[in-house]
């Protein structure tokens, strides 16, 4: 019995989650009730004391879902990232152009995927409230992922330009780069318009991974090899 509680706990609390993500995304913090919460959730009025306190604990823990979403998404290749950052800055192993230019161009192309994807629609709409009108729930998605994912591409972009990867050139040049893909979610009628595609099918995607590859080539060309003409 206690087993089967816990189960039906759990989801009723991910229903919620589901729930607010969903409708705090279409018409924010203060146009979302905790009736109107419940009521798409299928669950009961007191649910949400139950589970998050409170309507403002609610929306924390989607903000929290969200980055834990974004981590999940890009776990296995985050942590060899991020590992092999961290050895350079101990000065074990340097980072090369050419090794900074590869992880730099998997991380991109691991966000481009996830960004042009229909499962980051309705994150996309917390997000961009969240970057208009920040809330308590912002630090939750920028210390949760976003910031350590733009120091870890800071560092990358510094090594191909030879350049601090805490300057202020060196950040600019890395948001852009993580901005560009990131328009393929964030105005992605817009990109579907100008394109002339229906829906980011597989072949556009690959269309998208190998204009990360050009991004990329971009902050620092590959030198030519010698010899070739």
């Amino acid at each position: 019995m206690s087993g089967r509680r816990i189960e039906r706990g759990d989801q009723t609390r991910e229903k919620l989650l589901i729930a607010a993500l969903d409708v705090f995304g279409r018409v924010g913090f203060d146009g979302a009730t905790t009736r109107m919460l419940c009521e798409k959730a299928g669950a009961n009025q007191q649910a949400i004391a139950y589970y998050f306190g409170n309507k403002e604990g609610l929306y924390l823990a989607v903000a929290t879902s969200i980055a834990d979403g974004i981590k999940d998404h890009i776990a296995p290749l985050r942590s060899l990232v991020f590992a092999r950052v961290e050895e350079a800055r101990s000065g074990t192993v340097p980072l090369g152009a050419d090794e900074a230019r590869r992880l730099l161009t998997e991380i991109i192309q691991r966000m481009a995927a996830l960004f042009a994807s229909s499962r980051s629609e309705p994150w996309a709409r917390f997000i961009v409230r969240e970057q208009m009108q920040p809330t308590a729930a912002f630090s939750h998605l920028y210390d949760g992922v976003m910031g350590p994912l733009l120091n870890i591409c800071s560092h990358l972009v510094g090594t191909l330009l030879h350049e601090d990867p805490a300057s202020e050139h060196v950040r600019l040049r890395t948001l852009s780069l993580v901005g560009s893909v990131l328009m393929f979610r964030m105005a992605h009628a817009a990109v579907l318009a100008a394109l002339s595609w229906d829906v980011i099918d597989d072949k556009c995607l690959a269309t998208i991974e190998a204009l990360v590859v050009e991004l990329v080539a971009s902050i620092a060309p590959v030198p030519p090899t010698v010899g070739a003409q």
